[in-house]
């Protein structure tokens, strides 16, 4: 698609450069069909969580690294709020679960 700018005229500006922790709802929602499929909450659980062996590798390169400390904390905030709401799809859909 080709930019017909006019003299004068007002180019858009450019769209933001995507991190992927944007839409944690869309993950979730992912995690939550495989669960609706019957694949194992808890094993779903375990995919969607950083584990503590990884986490404490990430805190190891974050003590060198302060831009990687930045996205490691970045990173984990996001698997945290996927994990939150894939939990509380799978409370609304069976309570017993859990």
């Amino acid at each position: 698609m080709e930019a017909n700018l006019q003299p004068g005229a007002i180019a858009p500006a450019p769209l933001p450069r995507s991190t992927g922790f944007e839409a944690p709802e869309h993950e979730a929602a992912f995690f939550f069909g495989l669960f609706l499929r019957g694949y194992s909450y808890q094993e779903l659980r375990q995919d969607i969580e950083v584990p503590p062996a990884v986490q404490l590798q990430w805190e190891r390169a974050s003590a060198r690294d302060a831009g990687f400390a930045a996205l490691a904390q970045q990173m984990l905030a996001y698997r945290r709020r996927v994990l939150a709401i894939f939990q509380a799809l799978v409370a609304n859909e069976s309570p017993a679960v859990q």
